[in-house]
């Protein structure tokens, strides 16, 4: 009987979010975005990128656009698109401060499958994950560090 409750206690324990993640769980909006490429501060979108982060208890969702986005209808237009946008979710797990995710979809596409990790800081109600170095999406043979502040709205 008592192992019964110990293997009991030990399902419920493993299938429970711990408290890391508990208190990441929530919806973001993007407050800001920095972005360095081989050690140089870029603005690979505007300077203000509208942005949704959703942490569920098993999944992470993000999705960021530019302010300013026009609809294309030209290829070069459309194509131009794709470079003010991000977007990708997957299940996660926490590793001490790193947060890290299976991407099972990605705006690029090389992210599939694989894992992203991210150091996360939660102060108060303000989120921030720094990525990096790892290839830049729009020039793989450099290296990008992100830093992103989210705020919690809910």
């Amino acid at each position: 009987m008592v192992r019964l409750i110990y293997a009991l206690i030990l399902v419920l324990l493993s299938a429970t979010p711990g408290l890391g993640q508990q208190s990441l769980v929530g919806t973001y909006k993007l407050i800001t975005q920095v972005h360095e490429v081989d050690g140089t501060p870029i603005q690979s979108m505007d300077k203000t990128p509208h942005g949704c982060l959703v942490i569920t208890p098993t999944r992470y969702i993000v999705f960021i656009t530019e302010e300013n986005r026009k609809f294309g209808t030209s290829v070069a237009e459309r194509a131009a698109l794709f470079d003010s946008l991000t977007g990708w979710t997957g299940s996660y797990r926490l590793e001490g401060d790193r947060l890290v995710a299976r991407v099972d979809a990605s705006w690029i596409e090389s992210w599939n499958g694989k894992d992203q990790s991210r150091k996360w800081e939660l102060s108060g109600n303000r989120l921030t994950l720094i990525s990096g170095p790892q290839p830049f999406a729009q020039d793989p043979s450099k290296q990008v560090m992100v830093r992103q502040v989210w705020e919690k709205i809910e």
